[in-house]
């Protein structure tokens, strides 16, 4: 299926592991370019040249989201390299679990404020797209009680509400936005691999939930955020897309 982004420009926020690194190389395997940062600066020149396409550029930036201006600075200059954005991913958390005053501080600097500065710096050059869209990864513990209802299902609800008011408010523009919100996913080095070798109890316990009988891949969740990036997705605005192979159970009215 060709979703059109050829030649177009993508933003990824986090993109050197996870998820993030797999919504980069879905969006270079499409043909896009690519811009992307991580606060690593190892894992960003080793992902950047990973990421490197005949057909597509990529640009790997060390740079921390929670600090306004690098976030402006790297949008403006990723505009400048690629002549222009199309497509927004903001994908960085913290990943603060425990109810502390220190993770509440840093989930609200990440992974909520982090989103709205990249969301305010990218503005301007998506009203210059013909098909503009901005996608933020929230996470099923911001749409049910769990584990993680703490300070990081608390902000993963506040970014749904977010990412749902700018739906509304940019719709006139024709920019659209849209949420992900990924069940457990597993990948060497992430959260549940930490978790699977530190607190195998609550391994064991969040696999029993998974009624597939496993966790979820970076790679089945990018190809849903490359896809709802893309203008074959052009009416969809507003959404929270659960990737999370049955693990919640509310009905979405």
């Amino acid at each position: 299926m060709d979703l059109r982004i050829k030649g177009k420009t993508a933003l990824v926020t986090g993109g050197t592991r996870g998820i993030g690194r797999a919504v980069a190389e879905t969006f270079v395997a499409e043909g896009a370019n690519v811009a992307f940062c991580a606060r690593t600066a190892d894992e960003v020149v080793a992902a950047e040249a990973a990421l490197a396409a005949k057909d597509s550029k990529v640009l790997g930036t060390v740079m921390d989201v929670g600090d306004p201006d690098s976030v402006s600075d790297w949008v403006d200059s990723s505009s400048k390299e690629f002549d222009g954005i199309d497509m927004v991913v903001s994908n960085v958390s913290a990943l603060a679990i425990p109810d502390t005053d220190e993770n509440w501080t840093e989930s609200i600097r990440v992974d909520l404020m982090g989103t709205v500065h990249l969301v305010k710096a990218s503005l301007p050059h998506l009203e210059k797209s013909e098909f503009p869209s901005i996608t933020a990864i929230s996470s099923v513990s911001g749409r049910e009680v769990d584990f993680a209802s703490g300070p990081y299902g608390t902000v993963k609800t506040a970014l749904i509400g977010y990412i749902s008011g700018l739906a509304f408010q940019l719709a006139e523009k024709g920019i659209r936005a849209n949420i992900v919100s990924p069940g457990n996913t597993y990948f060497d080095g992430g959260v549940w691999s930490s978790i699977e070798q530190d607190n195998p109890e609550l391994f064991e316990f969040a696999m029993g939930l998974n009624p597939t009988g496993r966790m979820g891949t970076p790679e089945e969740v990018a190809s849903s955020v490359v896809f709802l990036a893309s203008p074959l997705s052009g009416r969809t605005t507003g959404a929270n897309l659960l990737i999370d192979g049955a693990l919640t159970r509310g009905i979405q009215v």
